[in-house]
């Protein structure tokens, strides 16, 4: 009977042993899967092609994001509605907006890109002053011989859909035009004085391959085929051509500001035309996707993934603005 009992305690014993061991190897599992899990977001278009990239390779360190190039509009929208795990802007969010998040919001600038001025015109080095610039887009000038070069009517392309790309460029535009301010403005969309539409980037590069002696503005990276990017005055009266380096200095001079969303659309240095954009993350109630979320916002901000933004069309961050961004996301929880 004695041995009967010690065998029967022994069996109860081995059993919550391999139940606690059970257990144990879920919970690892679930932690596990945790860190090395999947997030969601959305946003704008324009870094699409290189988030997706990074994304790839942050994939092979156990982090899966699933992000809809959706634009910024939408993206903002889902954010606000907390329907995904961060978002992406190429407008930071105003106050108001911000102010709809109950859990914060931190905007930590990850990339950047030039609006260059593409035209179609062998032979022709284009060097613009701001007010020819504004002139060709005011419908004032019509000729390239206008601009120091042969003869040959200017057709003007831009585009007809709203965009990040027509806000950047027409704020440029209105800073070193009153004119422009006055008669047109900035915006997303705007009621263009001369020219025709094509829509997205893609569209504004094919139609302007397509026009001889076509001009219009393209995110730096649809400068191809027959194109070349025209030299840009900026502020300090150099007219300078856009290149990762030389937008990497106008961006460089920007002032970001304590909450890291500020702009200049007329810069002194560098090539004048450039935009930051901007991951929306949520500044508290980030909970068990905290680790993730710093894990991939470190990854995009690392040497290696900053460095592969010339070849895709876009700026890597300078140095300084990296350092800030990597603190705004670190201070997520």
């Amino acid at each position: 009977m004695q041995r009967s009992f010690l065998t029967r305690t022994l069996t109860v014993i081995s059993g919550v042993a391999a139940g606690l061991s059970l257990a144990a190897c879920s919970t690892s599992g679930g932690s596990d899967e945790k860190v090395q899990g999947q997030l969601s977001a959305a946003g704008a278009s324009f870094p699409a092609a290189i988030y997706q990239r990074w994304f790839q390779g942050l994939s092979s360190q156990g982090v899966f994001v699933n992000y809809q190039s959706v634009g910024s509009g939408a993206g903002v929208r889902q954010f606000t509605a907390e329907t995904v795990d961060f978002g992406a802007s190429d407008k930071p969010m105003k106050p108001e907006a911000i102010a709809k998040v109950s859990r914060g919001v931190v905007q930590i600038p990850m990339t950047a890109g030039a609006v260059a001025v593409a035209y179609n015109n062998p032979g022709c080095d284009l060097s613009l002053t701001q007010k020819q610039l504004a002139g060709i887009f005011l419908g004032q000038i019509t000729n390239y011989n206008e601009l120091g070069c042969d003869d040959k009517a200017i057709n003007v392309v831009h585009r007809s859909d709203g965009s990040g790309t027509t806000y950047n460029f027409t704020k440029h535009l209105e800073a070193i035009s009153p004119e422009w301010k006055q008669d047109v403005g900035a915006d997303k969309s705007v009621k263009w004085p001369t020219g025709v539409g094509a829509k997205g980037n893609e569209g504004v590069s094919a139609q302007l391959n397509q026009i001889a002696g076509g001009i219009g503005y393209v995110e730096l990276a649809y400068v191809k085929g027959d194109l070349q990017a025209a030299a840009v005055q900026n502020a300090s009266g150099e007219q300078v051509k856009p290149t990762n380096a030389t937008a990497s200095e106008a961006l460089g001079s920007i002032d970001l500001g304590p909450d890291l969303i500020g702009g200049n659309p007329n810069p002194k240095a560098g090539y004048p035309i450039v935009t930051f954009t901007w991951v929306l993350a949520y500044k508290t109630g980030n909970d068990d996707k905290t680790t993730m979320l710093k894990k991939t916002f470190n990854y995009m901000l690392s040497e290696e993934a900053q460095s592969q933004a010339p070849e895709l069309g876009y700026v890597s961050l300078p140095p300084d603005v990296v350092n800030q961004s990597k603190a705004a996301a670190d201070s997520i929880n």
